[in-house]
């Protein structure tokens, strides 16, 4: 084999990539312009966690906020992306919109649909948020992704950390291993 097939290779593997991002994303950010819907979705998904994961409840009593993100959609090859909007919930009333995004690099390949819910409790971690112009996850704040063995022995004395996510919903394959980034970022009103 000579280079110029394995540059041809890569380079439609690059085009594959972006035309099946942009087929994935794009009904993402048709979202994104009607509020009330995704108002509404992440309502939804935020009641159905709480009814059906106990920790999840146990959480709800004490947080803050609860930032709800109902849709994530994420897909790579190789190079990977994934993109979302959501709702920061704050005494029960829509405080805020915010988009997910993220970069991943790796062996990888797939796509998947999942939704998130971070329960900010302590007013600082909520501050972190808002502070910068994105929040990073693994940057500032613990987060403690609950698992569904932490989800079963968790209660309200055992809660000493600064946020804790939850993952739900997910459907579709993604497979593999890779370095990860992502950023959370406050929509304009």
């Amino acid at each position: 084999m000579n280079k110029t097939f394995f540059s041809q290779v890569s380079q439609l593997s690059r085009w594959l990539l972006m035309a099946t991002l942009s087929a994935l994303l794009a009904p993402a950010v048709g979202i994104a312009a009607d509020r009330a819907a995704l108002e509404r979705d992440a309502r939804s998904a935020y009641q159905k966690l709480i009814d059906k994961i106990p920790a999840a409840k146990v959480l709800s009593r004490d947080a803050v906020a609860v930032l709800v993100f109902p849709t994530i959609i994420k897909a790579g090859l190789v190079v990977g992306g994934q993109y979302g909007d959501g709702v920061l919930f704050r005494a029960g009333k829509a405080s805020g919109y915010y988009n997910t995004s993220g970069a991943s690099y790796g062996l990888q390949a797939g796509a998947q649909q999942y939704g998130y819910a971070m329960f900010f409790m302590k007013e600082e971690a909520l501050r972190t948020l808002n502070q910068a112009e994105g929040f990073e996850v693994g940057v500032g704040p613990s987060i403690v992704v609950v698992d569904e063995g932490m989800g079963k022995s968790m209660t309200s004395t055992t809660v000493h950390d600064d946020i804790y996510a939850f993952i739900f919903g997910q459907t579709g394959l993604m497979a593999g291993i890779g370095l990860q980034g992502n950023k959370i970022t406050r929509l304009k009103n």
